[in-house]
């Protein structure tokens, strides 16, 4: 299993999200933040290789607008060597990547208009992960999208928007069980029209199912995965923060509560993203812990030191603990 946190590391004093008003837009600008988003980027993936995290899902604003019709520069060729660079040490260190698209990434609307930027937001994003010469195992992650008054009219219309995409891109969208309208069960019958794996949201489930235990949501999930095409199944994980509106993220690991999760795989692999709030912090925890239980994926090419650890809140007062170390 391999472990991972979304876009930002925040141990570190670099950001791969530089951006700028799209009233100022210039090459130049546009040259400058791109440079500056991928040499942040390979540097979090050196962090997180050097700390066995290898899982990363990587932030959608590596290049500022582009998917948006104002960037007519060929970033593409400008910045090949980059990418392939990237893309060289992903899979020389066996790391998994994603992307995971904004909100307004909606294959349902009934607006054509919403319909055609979103394609157009895929194709720029699994460019970027073409570009890194990477296979089909590092995907685009979206959900569903709107209800519009229709359940079965706005799945069947995914299926049809999802017929049209070019198949560089159809073979990296999966789709997400979400907590408030379209739950595993709607992702089934997705993946029984279109073929789109489903990648599973332990939290989202918990908020909104038909009755599926864990351990039977995370085998159906995991059997819409090709393993060949598609890889060890992704999921994310996080779990409720307490007194907080339902359906709300915690801000740090319940370890214990990921110990109990774990024990629902029942030898299921997956590679697990931790959508919750620390990031790193957390994802250095779930580590030690799948390591406990002989779970996790070691880092290639490195040994496997202790890892150095934040303060874990939940340990005795008097417990010693290991600084954290920053590796850049």
């Amino acid at each position: 299993m391999k472990i991972g946190y979304p876009c930002v590391n925040e141990a570190m004093d670099c950001s791969a999200a530089n951006t700028f008003r799209l009233a100022s837009y210039s090459d130049e600008r546009l040259i400058t933040a791109v440079s500056a988003n991928l040499a942040c980027l390979r540097r979090m993936l050196e962090w997180n290789v050097s700390q066995g995290l290898l899982f990363f899902r990587m932030g959608s604003g590596i290049v500022p607008f582009g998917s948006h019709e104002i960037n007519t520069f060929p970033w593409q060729t400008h910045f090949a060597a980059e990418f392939r660079a990237i893309g060289d040490y992903i899979k020389a260190n066996d790391l998994r990547v994603s992307f995971h698209p904004d909100q307004f990434v909606v294959l349902n609307s009934p607006s054509p208009d919403i319909v055609r930027r979103s394609i157009q937001e895929l194709v720029y994003q699994g460019s970027m992960q073409d570009l890194m010469g990477l296979d089909g195992t590092a995907k685009l992650q979206i959900h569903v999208g709107g209800l519009y008054g229709e359940r079965e009219l706005a799945i069947s219309r995914f299926a049809q928007v999802h017929a049209t995409l070019p198949e560089v891109v159809k073979a990296r969208v999966v789709v997400e069980n979400d907590d408030r309208l379209f739950s595993l069960r709607d992702c089934l019958h997705l993946h029984e029209l279109t073929g789109v794996p489903i990648l599973f949201d332990n939290f989202h489930h918990e908020c909104l199912n038909h009755g599926e235990p864990m351990a039977e949501a995370l085998r159906l999930a995991a059997g819409t995965w090709h393993p060949t095409a598609d890889g060890v199944p992704m999921m994310d994980y996080s779990s409720q923060a307490l007194g907080e509106r339902k359906g709300k993220h915690t801000d740090d690991l319940v370890d214990d509560s990921f110990r109990e999760f774990l024990t629902h795989l029942h030898g299921l692999d997956f590679d697990i993203m931790l959508e919750i709030k620390n990031k790193e912090a957390s994802a250095l925890r779930a580590v030690a812990i799948l390591r406990e239980r002989g779970l996790s994926a070691p880092a290639p090419n490195l040994p496997e030191p202790p890892l150095n650890l934040p303060p874990d809140p939940n340990a005795p007062a008097k417990a010693k603990r290991a600084p954290k170390k920053v590796v850049s």
